[in-house]
């Protein structure tokens, strides 16, 4: 059952995460903005990779498998390009700083490049395209993570469904165009609210332990998700493994899985790229040609399957959500109870 009757402000939801995040022992400015990423996620319909996450990176933090006051900073810089060393502190503040740093370049050389090593669970992607995008560039994202996906006739978790983002920037008035998709036919995040749930999974969308198709969530989490578009899923996961960890020379998916199977993703690397639409056609110019055609494909779908382009269903669900406060479903507020997060 879709059991969210309980509904939080999206700010009183960012107030409490920050608050569990500072007694954790995590500096206020990057308690402020992890939780403003994490519960934006739910705040835009996505409720696999928001604060749902919050209690595994509070144990991270406590273990010390996560860095509470990490040492963020540049390795090295080129020309538009740089890497940064997030020194495992939480993910989703060291993404926002690498994009903002890819952003910054762009701004200069036309395009920039940040790969960011050492880093955590960034949630979800969206919010770095997204930001790159509001700030007039067009971003892409992507990053490795732990094996959850089986490929190449494996019947078990062989690579990470490394997920890629891409944002378009629009006219002033308008919302970013974004595209969020991981390499599996499902994300293992929108499996496990399935599971929450109690909902049927899809032929498609993995196997159990056994190697074989299920439509069980439990099964499937226990055994692996499969890739979209079956060689075509695979080649990009791979592809996105080799420009994070192999370009970082960092540790692969199942090199970080060795020392932490807990999908805090330790050790993980991710890349951040901004393109200046001013080096180009210019930003006006792109901005209407990026409307002209998103209008042709409204024109051109028909009544019974109207046309959404990425993003526009979750930019909706903010509006909504923003008046009426932040649906949870009631598994996630026992769960914040029980790690003593207040809501109400």
């Amino acid at each position: 059952m879709n059991d969210t009757g309980f509904r939080v402000p999206y700010s009183t939801l960012c107030e409490q995460v920050t608050l569990a995040l500072v007694k954790a022992g995590v500096p206020s400015e990057i308690a402020a903005l992890e939780a403003e990423v994490m519960a934006e996620a739910d705040l835009l319909g996505v409720p696999s990779h928001g604060v749902r996450m919050l209690p595994g990176l509070l144990k991270a933090l406590h273990d010390g498998r996560a860095n509470c006051a990490p040492d963020i900073h540049l390795k090295s810089e080129f020309g538009a390009t740089c890497m940064l060393d997030g020194d495992n502190g939480p993910g989703r503040y060291i993404s926002c700083r690498a994009m903002e740093a890819a952003v910054q370049r762009a701004r200069q050389f036309g395009v920039g490049v940040c790969l960011a090593t050492r880093t955590t669970h960034w949630g979800r992607a969206h919010a770095y395209a997204s930001r790159a995008a509001k700030q007039g560039m067009v971003g892409v994202c992507t990053t490795n993570g732990i094996p959850c996906m089986a490929v190449w006739g494996a019947t078990g978790k062989v690579i990470g469904n490394n997920p890629l983002a891409i944002g378009i920037p629009r006219n002033e008035s308008a919302a970013p165009m974004v595209l969020d998709m991981a390499m599996s036919q499902a994300a293992v995040g929108k499996v496990a609210t399935w599971l929450r749930e109690g909902r049927t999974i899809p032929a498609g969308w993995g196997v159990g332990t056994d190697g074989k198709p299920s439509s069980d969530p439990q099964a499937i989490l226990a055994g692996a998700v499969l890739p979209f578009g079956g060689h075509k899923g695979a080649g990009l996961a791979l592809m996105m493994e080799i420009l994070t960890a192999g370009l970082a020379g960092m540790a692969f998916g199942n090199e970080i899985e060795a020392n932490d199977r807990s999908g805090l993703d330790p050790g993980s690397s991710k890349l951040f790229i901004a393109l200046n639409p001013e080096a180009f056609g210019g930003a006006s110019v792109f901005a209407h040609r990026v409307d002209d055609f998103l209008s042709y494909l409204n024109e051109s779908a028909s009544t019974t399957a109207p046309f959404t382009w990425p993003g526009e269903r979750g930019w909706n669900e903010r509006t909504e959500n923003l008046a009426l406060g932040v649906p949870l479903h009631s598994e996630i507020v026992k769960q914040f109870e029980d790690a003593g997060v207040v809501l109400s």
